[in-house]
């Protein structure tokens, strides 16, 4: 009986919406799109749609001194991004989600958030309103505290609502309990706020991990805090990228290993998209065509 009356609350949470924040469904392919511009050409993510991404996460976001938001180099609003903002709208008319992501080698956004939330916040929410984007990734590579990366998730979900997508990009280290670049302790993070995290687009690269094997995610796994669900692999799609770069062969025998092993497995991300090979800048859609069945098994 007892049972039968969880069912039935937790079937009543989700049709109230009361329920808590889930992971979305499925194994994720995941790809991070930086380079927007190569060589004076504009590099269109159009082809994604079609090569079995799920997700799609564009910046990198930097909120700057002056109360000033910037996608990479230049404003959100900048003529030689209308282009980009169109395409990806199409690709969320095909199903895939497009994120903005915060932060990463570049830092200062963060300490903004922190230090002054009330300036710098509306920023990030008129961004996400302005292209109705699916969700954030939150790239903490500097320091912040647990408290103020609480508040800033609270935020998002409070303004943004259940279906929203907010994921984090830690440094695989940063899973199994050990340090990483933010000085976060992510096993609390996911004690207090694991329910209102879509996933984890965790870095298995430069350094702090690889996909040579099953050995790194096993590890987080096995620590016993965050699940096989909410940790996506992230790996270098090049080795001009980043150290770590697992050539596409052995990467499918990982990731095929990773899919037998965990029923609930995550999925992969790649960074990044414009010289992703075998098809590098000529064709960087091919990354995701080859390893995306493998991930959907």
């Amino acid at each position: 009986m007892r049972k039968i009356t969880a069912a039935v609350l937790a079937v009543f949470l989700v049709l109230c919406g009361t329920a808590p924040a889930m992971a979305a469904t499925g194994r994720r392919v995941v790809v991070y799109y930086q380079t927007i511009h190569h060589n004076g050409s504009y590099v269109s993510p159009l082809r994604l749609a079609d090569a079995g991404v799920t997700d799609v996460i564009v910046g990198a976001v930097h909120l700057n001194d002056g109360a000033k938001m910037t996608l990479n180099d230049d404003p959100p609003s900048a003529d030689k991004f209308t282009q980009m903002w169109r395409d990806l709208a199409t690709m969320q008319g095909k199903g895939v989600h497009v994120l903005a992501f915060v932060g990463g080698a570049a830092k200062g956004s963060f300490q903004r958030l922190e230090n002054d939330f009330d300036t710098y916040y509306p920023l990030l929410r008129q961004l996400i309103r302005d292209h109705s984007l699916s969700g954030i990734d939150l790239d903490v590579e500097e320091k912040m505290s647990n408290d103020a990366l609480n508040r800033l998730i609270d935020a998002l979900r409070t303004d943004f609502g259940q279906d929203f997508l907010i994921t984090l990009a830690p440094v695989a280290t940063e899973l199994t309990g050990g340090g990483g670049l933010s000085g976060l302790d992510y096993d609390r993070l996911y004690r207090d706020r694991g329910d209102r995290i879509s996933w984890f687009n965790t870095q298995f690269y430069c350094g702090w991990g690889s996909l040579s094997d099953t050995s790194g995610y096993d590890r987080i796994i096995g620590h016993g805090v965050v699940p096989a669900s909410k940790v996506v692999a992230g790996t270098v799609t090049n080795p001009a990228n980043c150290s770590g770069y697992v050539e596409m062969p052995a990467l499918k025998s990982t990731v095929g290993s990773l899919v037998r092993k965990y029923a609930d497995f995550g999925g992969i991300d790649g960074w990044e998209y414009f010289n992703s090979l075998p098809g590098d800048t000529a064709a960087p859609w091919q990354w995701a065509e080859q390893i995306a069945p493998v991930v959907k098994g």
